[in-house]
């Protein structure tokens, strides 16, 4: 059995593939170890191999390893799942990041519950680029005035998009989702500073995904192994 240091080896072997299948630039797709329902215990197997960012998508689950890794200083949190607005503080308090913003009232939320010793909180607008009703995100004729909103928040940063697409979807329904959601992000990210980041792509589509443009990819099975679906926050 691989060790999480050997899983994690492969993942950036694939993303580094990937990138340059694609004819993009060496490191210009970054590596997010999605870590929910794991133990400290092996996001310190993966921190000694070099892994630095991680994903967590239960807010009480993450702000414990949180806690727990404290003395690690350079450690960089994400909470990539959906977030209710009575769990705004401790994330804003907490995390690096928030990739699930999905509406103003979460923005204002966290703007105004960001501590004042905290540098600003990075956020990435869901989109809900297949209009699916079972996901969370805003959906597309709806980002420009989310996007003008968080641009008013001062403790706020808007870094880009986050989306998941439909899982197993024909190549070319596939292709033209992904392609839609990359002219979004091409739209803004030549008119705002900051606007970087596209985080779209997990273990089972990752590729395509880099393929079209994504510079971020949650990957967690292919690193940690199944997850452990008895956990809860």
């Amino acid at each position: 059995m691989q060790t999480i240091a050997e899983r994690l080896q492969c993942a950036r072997k694939g993303i580094e593939q990937a990138t340059a299948d694609a004819h993009r630039p060496p490191n210009s797709v970054q590596l997010l170890a999605v870590s929910k329902t794991k133990p400290v215990s092996d996001i310190m197997e993966a921190y000694e191999a070099g892994q630095r960012m991680f994903g967590e998508n239960y807010v009480q689950e993450g702000v414990e390893k949180i806690q727990q890794l404290a003395h690690l200083g350079d450690i960089e949190w994400h909470m990539i799942g959906p977030l209710q607005s009575n769990k705004t503080k401790v994330v804003a308090e907490h995390f690096d990041w928030v990739h699930s913003v999905d509406r103003e009232k979460i923005a204002r939320r966290l703007n105004e519950q960001r501590p004042h010793y905290a540098a600003p909180l990075n956020v990435c607008i869901q989109v809900n680029i297949d209009n699916e009703d079972s996901k969370s995100g805003v959906t597309l004729p709806n980002v420009d005035a989310l996007v003008h909103f968080i641009g008013t928040q001062p403790k706020l940063v808007l870094r880009g998009f986050m989306a998941i697409p439909k899982a197993n979807p024909d190549p070319e329904e596939q292709h033209n989702t992904l392609t839609k959601l990359k002219e979004l992000f091409d739209h803004y990210h030549t008119s705002l500073s900051n606007f970087d980041t596209l985080s779209v792509g997990m273990s089972s589509d990752m590729t395509q995904a880099i393929a079209h443009g994504s510079t971020m990819v949650r990957v967690g099975t292919a690193i940690f192994g199944e997850r452990d679906y008895g956990t809860s926050a």
